[in-house]
């Protein structure tokens, strides 16, 4: 009983941490989208991806996942990062891609498919919906394929992989 509040303790801890990551992501994205593509673009005549919506989506998503990934990266999984940030960025923007992925298959349904063309079903479709199931897809993602190592403080900061379940000793 005691490993299972353990476990769910830590999960608990980063979903907070990641939705706090995820909501400034999220304000990253859905401001640049609507910059990018609607009338609050400060410059004179319409913006400069207005009628390209999917173009605004997929840049707002990929500013909004370097954000996340600092973030989650330094704060959020800061004890389970990998050792090589490189293929760690990677590994993080190809699930980005995937989440990204659903939030613009989300938009195009609702664009396209049904005809829902106004900036309010654009944002609901793209920022409500489709980042409503990335999100879902992100946590469980980074967590299984992502952040799979971490700081063992008896190490003096070392990295090394997340033991299986198996291995984990009891406490006592």
């Amino acid at each position: 009983m005691a490993r299972l509040r353990a476990a769910f303790d830590v999960v608990y801890r980063e979903a907070i941490k990641f939705g706090a990551v995820g909501a400034i992501a999220f304000i990253t994205d859905v401001g640049l989208f609507n910059l990018l593509s609607t009338s609050l673009w400060p410059g004179s005549g319409a913006a400069p991806l207005d009628g390209h919506e999917k173009i605004a989506k997929v840049i707002s998503a990929t500013v909004a996942t370097l954000v996340a990934w600092l973030g989650n990266r330094y704060w959020t999984f800061r004890h389970r990062r990998q050792a090589n940030p490189r293929r760690e960025l990677l590994q993080f923007a190809g699930m980005n891609v995937i989440g990204m992925g659903i939030a613009v298959a989300c938009l195009t349904v609702s664009h396209d498919v049904l005809g829902f063309t106004s900036t309010l079903a654009d944002n609901l479709s793209g920022n409500v919906v489709g980042i409503g199931l990335g999100t879902l897809f992100r946590f469980w993602a980074y967590r299984r394929f992502v952040f799979t190592e971490f700081t063992d403080p008896l190490t003096h900061g070392r990295i090394v992989p997340v033991p299986a379940p198996e291995q984990v000793e009891p406490i006592a």
